[in-house]
């Protein structure tokens, strides 16, 4: 891709979000993450009117007296993004998740350096491809959204373990990561939850409804973006699709599960709506509940 087409792409994702940032994020955002990076200040006694929850009762049995403790917000923020580069990123039927992801993840990249936070990048397949520490300013994000637009992956396979395993080694202070996937993956449970262990986690889930319906067109080959794997199936056939549809839906309650047992927010994106009115519900439902 030549230099100015890149040029051209990222100034058009830049002018295509800036107007959602403007009105749906830009108010929100440090509300809906306000306390979600605190470092710990100090011990000092209770107070009337103190959050109970802030109670330190290893300290408060053995002075018999209640101690709070105290947090400060940290000035900024680090957001990174975890964005998935596998063959099934391309699939789409008018917009391609990739597209639409690289949009979501601009509209985030803009929110987060508007409230001065750091950003950091993390493009992966079944390996890590690209790594780009978080830092400050317009320029980086134009920067990490040029990586995005013209990245080409060495595979088209999907593990979802490797980046996460990846990101726990780096990542030493608490962040905010938001994962940008299908997630259709090897079981990568485990690490998630290492992960979640110290950082907040946002999964936003990007596909297209082909996935989970197939829609009545006679004979056709189906072929696995990243394994290369083909086969014929009769879309005519009423059972088949009904069969594949509940499969799919099966998989994907799986994965809402275990999310939520794991306390981690979700984010579903179709690439045939408008990203801004999943986005806005999911902002207004982190500040009810951060609030």
């Amino acid at each position: 891709m030549e230099t100015k087409e890149i040029i051209r792409q990222v100034k058009r994702i830049e002018i295509t979000t800036r107007h959602l940032v403007d009105t749906l994020i830009a108010g929100k955002y440090h509300s809906v993450f306000k306390g979600r990076g605190l470092e710990f200040s100090e011990l000092r006694e209770y107070q009337p009117g103190d959050d109970i929850r802030a109670i330190d009762w290893k300290v408060t049995a053995r002075f018999n007296h209640p101690f709070v403790k105290v947090f400060t917000e940290e000035r900024d923020l680090r957001v990174y993004f975890a964005f998935d580069f596998s063959g099934s990123s391309q699939f789409g039927d008018m917009v391609a998740k990739k597209r639409k992801g690289i949009e979501i993840a601009a509209t985030l990249m803009f929110s987060a350096i508007r409230n001065n936070d750091n950003v950091g990048l993390v493009v992966f397949t079944d390996r890590v491809e690209r790594f780009v520490p978080a830092r400050k300013g317009r320029k980086h994000v134009l920067k990490l959204i040029s990586v995005l637009v013209t990245h080409q992956p060495s595979s088209t396979l999907t593990d979802l373990n490797t980046p996460l395993k990846f990101l726990a080694s780096v990542v030493k202070k608490r962040s905010i990561i938001f994962i940008i996937s299908d997630f259709r993956s090897i079981d990568f449970t485990k690490p998630l939850q290492v992960l979640r262990g110290k950082h907040d986690i946002i999964a936003i889930r990007v596909y297209d409804r082909r996935e989970i319906e197939l829609p009545d067109v006679g004979l056709i080959q189906l072929e696995d973006e990243e394994t290369g794997e083909q086969i014929l199936v009769n879309t005519s056939d009423e059972d088949f699709r009904e069969r594949f549809k509940a499969i799919v839906e099966r998989e994907n309650q799986r994965l809402r599960q275990m999310l939520r047992r794991l306390r981690i927010d979700l984010l579903e994106v179709a690439t045939d709506e408008p990203y801004e009115v999943p986005l806005k519900r999911f902002f207004k439902k982190r500040e009810v509940l951060y609030r």
